[in-house]
């Protein structure tokens, strides 16, 4: 496969905000995409370990999950042990340094 050239990040009206995404599965996802397509730099926190669940979700496209590609596409990714005070400190100085975050959890 032939190595593409890395895009100039997107403009556009949220251009300067940094969202933290602490979701899963699809209404979170879906909502932190939009963000990233209207130019928010948008970094999913995955769980150490397993990562997101829906990277086992099929349909498969070259070994990865075709659902989790949609769903977080233009982002980053960070994969954090939040047990290890290394990771702890990470993840402190991301949400001091993001805009917001969001996260969605399931009913009580």
């Amino acid at each position: 496969m032939a190595a593409t050239a890395e895009r100039p990040p997107k403009k556009g009206p949220l251009d300067g905000i940094t969202v933290l995404d602490f979701s899963r599965v699809l209404a979170g996802p879906y909502c932190t995409m939009v963000l990233a397509d209207m130019g928010a730099r948008v970094i999913k926190v995955e769980r150490f370990g397993t990562g997101d669940d829906t990277r086992a979700f099929g349909p498969f496209v070259e070994d990865e999950s075709a659902y989790f590609m949609c769903f977080n596409r233009g982002k980053e990714s960070i994969t954090l042990d939040v047990k290890s005070p290394r990771d702890r400190d990470l993840l402190e100085r991301l949400l001091d340094e993001a805009t917001c975050w969001w996260k969605i959890s399931a009913p009580a």
